[in-house]
């Protein structure tokens, strides 16, 4: 089967997808598809393996904007806060893409069958990658578990490892085998970008999050902005301005109460940090995130 034939299975495939993610029946499986608003894609990106299908994504992480342009592939290791936009193609074709996410239990168990030395050396940590046939073979395989549900349980273990031995004989194949290592540097930071994810609205204390790892300060700070494209305390801000972005347009939360809620101590502060961050005042931009959404419901 030649790769336009492949490509076109899986683009039938996802038919059913559209501008929110759809959780399909294989577990850890997504896909996505059309024009997805802005505000949406700004958000706390999960460890995934991403399919860039059709049209193009671009995704700025920290200081970078990378163009995720399809068929290509991706990997995210941690846990990161991220803006984008999709286009379509220069046809005029929808954004499509499907993401796996990552588990690094299944991870751990692949590299124990891989030899050390299989892995390749080191290279860029975050970028498109070129995607030949017999990768997009296992997504198709894995994709057309959707169609045969009862297959699912004992197939879509095997070609989901297959995935995940494909990106580890890649580019960035170095960088997902760090994950999985329970003592590298990028499980430590995944670790503390976890607690920072759960515990965003605490202060933190650089000092006590580099002991934790077991490393120097300056040494944490460098890991943890190579992992994430920011320092800990832009993480941190991100989060926290991401969240209060939720908790006014559609919980319900007055500006202070949401700048309070996620851990700011002077509104005026988290005013100017998040104009500063979104482009407009907090009450200007979530009202006009409410009325996108109500105008797709």
């Amino acid at each position: 089967m030649c790769m336009n034939k492949i490509l076109n299975e899986i683009i039938n495939l996802m038919e059913r997808a559209g501008t929110r993610p759809l959780e399909t029946e294989v577990p850890g499986l997504s896909m996505i598809k059309g024009d997805i608003p802005t505000h949406q894609l700004t958000a706390l990106y999960k460890p995934t393996i991403g399919f860039t299908v059709q049209g193009t994504k671009i995704l700025s992480i920290g200081e970078r904007n990378i163009t995720l342009k399809g068929p290509s592939y991706y990997v995210l290791p941690v846990h990161v806060p991220a803006a984008g936009s999709v286009h379509s193609d220069r046809d005029g074709r929808p954004y499509m893409s499907l993401g796996l996410e990552l588990k690094q239990n299944v991870l751990q168990s692949l590299l124990r069958d891989l030899p050390e030395d299989l892995i390749p050396a080191p290279f860029e940590q975050f970028d498109a990658c070129d995607i030949d046939m017999e990768f997009m073979e296992a997504w198709l395989r894995l994709l057309r578990l959707t169609k045969t549900p009862r297959d699912i349980p004992a197939l879509a273990p095997a070609y989901e490892r297959e995935i995940l031995y494909r990106v580890l004989m890649g580019p960035q194949g170095w960088y997902l085998r760090q994950l999985g290592l329970r003592e590298s540097n990028v499980s430590k930071i995944s670790q503390t970008i976890i607690w920072l994810r759960d515990n965003y609205a605490k202060s933190i204390d650089i000092g006590e999050l580099a002991a934790k790892t077991g490393m120097a300060v300056n040494t944490f700070h460098r890991q943890f902005k190579r992992a994430t494209g920011l320092s800990p305390i832009q993480f941190q801000k991100q989060l926290r301005l991401m969240e209060a972005r939720n908790l006014i347009a559609f919980e319900g939360f007055t500006v202070a109460g949401a700048a309070y809620q996620v851990g700011y101590q002077s509104p005026s502060q988290f005013n100017r940090e998040y104009s500063r961050f979104f482009g407009s005042s907090p009450a200007r931009d979530t009202e006009k995130l409410r009325r996108i959404e109500s105008m797709r419901d």
